[in-house]
This record gives structure tokens, C-alpha cells and sequence, in this order.
């Protein structure tokens, strides 16, 4: 009897460990992060601080979670990723869509499944179950870029301006309609391009040199450009140099790039300013996703009938407050 103990004994003790293995494997949290190619400044910076938002976790909490950061460089690419996740049999999906529409069908989809969702950035078009959808605050970029503008503009007796917008889409709409509302609300401020009025160009830094050097042949006196976006910036700042003109006193971009917050920091006599929609973003919704898998936050935003709501508000960061938002590690 006591021969048979000891067998048992011996048994127990040789396939304990592999149960604890087992359990230990089963007990890893799989984080499917699905976002666009880096195909321009904001972008590149939504792949690097996913990287960097996945590094930290894995440091700080070892072999707890298994990542997949995919990228695509259209919809129907960020579809297939989805898909892939999917089969790889992710617990929890972060997603920044290139586009609401086309990606909404796969995320609910994926929903359907049981995976708890995050979307970053832009929201879906179906809003009938329920996710956490984290955005940035449009109307806050385009209601402090104004006020900051018409505000400076004032103090230094500057009158003349030109505006650009993004691509015509909602969040575009949302930003130039809050910046309007701020400069309208002083009649000495004249918008060269009519009221209200502005051109498209598409958050490229190509297409705001071209608009750029189209408003200095169009225009013999500009006080003050904005353009909505830093990428913009790098093409507008380009045309100003590129033709020797000494008019424009003001141009301001948005989003908060790391060249533009270093040109705050050096005391860059045109660039003074930027308002905040940052791609570290993509990181807060990683860093929120994990704290649902850690029981920090509930996750009962799943069984909702319609998607919860969170926005990161825009801050106007200036050489008094730069220095707290510089990254220089960063690609953006």
C-alpha cells in the first residue's frame, strides 16, 4: 500500500508542473491592435507609439499578454487584418480605422465574438452594441486653435488670414466649423478666401506647399496662415521661404508634432503654437484595453446597446508648456 502511495505521489509530483504550465499559457491575454500603414507624420506616429504602448506592457507585466500589431494601407487590407486576428483568436481588439464604413462590418463582426473592442480616433457608423470608442477632440483643436489665433492676431494688429482644412470629412467639418466660430466673433479679422471658406489639403505636406504658394501669388498681403495640421505646416513654412516673403507673421498647424514643438522651443518667430490631437493616442487605448484584461476597469461596455464614449481633450501647448509634451524619441 505504501509502494502505491509513493507511485501516486511520484505522478502527482511529475504532472503538477505541467498542469501549472498549462495554466500559465492558458492564462495569457491575446491583444489584437489593428491600425493604419505610416504613410504620413500623424500616422508614423500611431505606429510608433503602439510599439512603444506594447513594449511597456510587456516590460511591465511579462508573458501576462501576447501582442499582434498589424498595419494596412487601405480598408480592405485593415478587413483582412481583422480577419486574421480574428483566427489568431484575440481576446481584445484595439482598432483605428482607415475608414468608419468599410471597417464597421468586420468590427461587429468581431463583436459577435466575443472580443472586447476599443476603437481609437474615428468612431463606426453602426452604433448599436457596444465598444469603447476613444477620440480625439476635434472641435477642442478647432475651438482653441481659433481663440489662440484671433487672440494674437489682435494683440499684434495683424488683420489678414488664410485657412486650410484637412479632407472633407466629419471630423474636418467638426474642427474648421469650432475654428470659424472663434475668429467670426471679431469683425477686424478678415478671411482672404471669404467667409468662412477655406481649401482642402489633405493633411499633406506636399499639398500645403502647393496651397501655400497658390495664396502668395494670390494674396500681396497675409498676416496669418492656418493650416489645421503639422504635417501641413512643413509645406506651407516651405512655400513662405521659398518666396521671400516677410507679410506672414503667424502660421499655425495642429496635432502636435515633434518638429513643431521643437520650433516652439527654439523660438521659431512664425510657428509659436500648436493645438493637441496626438497619435499617442493609439498608446492610451492599449494602456486602457489592458487595464479591462487586468480588472482595473470593467468591461461591462460590451454588453452595451450602443458604444461608450471617451474623448481626450485638446490642449494649446505654447512655449510655456512645451517642454511637458516633448518627446524626442519620437518619430512625430
Amino acid at each position: 500500500m505504501r509502494k502505491v502511495a509513493l507511485v501516486v505521489l511520484i505522478v502527482l509530483m511529475t504532472v503538477m508542473p505541467l498542469f501549472a504550465q498549462g495554466g500559465k499559457e492558458s492564462a495569457v491575454t491575446k491583444i489584437g491592435v489593428s491600425i493604419p500603414s505610416a504613410d504620413h507624420g500623424w500616422t508614423g506616429g500611431i505606429v510608433w507609439w503602439a510599439e512603444k504602448a506594447v513594449n511597456d506592457v510587456k516590460a511591465e507585466m511579462p508573458g501576462r499578454f501576447e501582442f499582434r500589431v498589424v498595419t494596412a494601407d487601405n480598408p480592405s487590407s485593415q478587413v483582412r487584418n481583422v480577419e486574421d486576428l480574428l483566427v489568431w483568436g484575440m481576446d481584445y481588439l484595439v482598432i483605428l480605422p482607415h475608414e468608419s464604413a468599410p471597417l464597421t462590418p468586420i468590427v461587429k463582426e468581431v463583436h459577435t465574438q466575443g472580443v472586447r473592442i476599443i476603437v481609437v480616433d474615428r468612431g463606426l457608423t453602426d452604433t448599436s452594441f457596444g465598444y469603447v470608442n476613444l477620440a480625439g477632440d476635434n472641435t477642442g483643436l478647432g475651438r482653441l486653435s481659433g481663440a489662440w489665433l484671433a487672440k494674437t492676431m489682435k494683440a499684434e494688429g495683424l488683420k489678414n488670414y488664410v485657412a486650410m482644412g484637412g479632407l472633407p470629412v466629419t471630423i474636418d467639418t467638426e474642427r474648421m466649423n469650432a475654428f470659424f466660430a472663434e475668429m467670426d466673433k471679431d469683425p477686424s479679422l478678415v478671411n482672404l478666401l471669404g467667409k468662412d471658406k477655406y481649401e482642402f489639403a489633405d493633411w499633406s505636406t506636399q499639398k500645403g506647399l502647393s496651397l501655400m504658394e497658390t495664396f502668395l501669388q494670390q494674396y500681396p498681403k497675409i498676416d496669418a496662415v492656418f493650416c489645421q495640421d503639422d504635417d501641413v505646416l512643413t509645406g506651407v513654412l516651405q512655400a513662405i521661404k521659398e518666396s521671400g516673403r516677410k507679410d506672414i507673421k503667424v502660421a499655425l498647424g495642429g496635432a502636435g508634432s515633434k518638429v513643431v514643438y521643437k520650433m516652439i522651443m527654439d523660438g521659431n518667430p512664425l510657428v509659436r503654437a500648436t493645438a493637441t490631437y496626438h497619435p499617442s493616442m493609439i498608446a492610451d487605448g492599449i494602456h486602457y484595453i489592458v487595464d479591462v484584461a487586468t480588472g482595473k476597469k470593467p468591461d461591462d461596455f460590451h454588453l452595451a446597446n450602443k458604444p461608450t464614449s471617451m474623448v481626450i481633450p485638446s490642449v494649446m501647448v505654447d512655449k510655456t508648456n512645451v517642454a511637458q509634451f516633448y518627446e524626442p524619441d519620437s518619430i512625430y
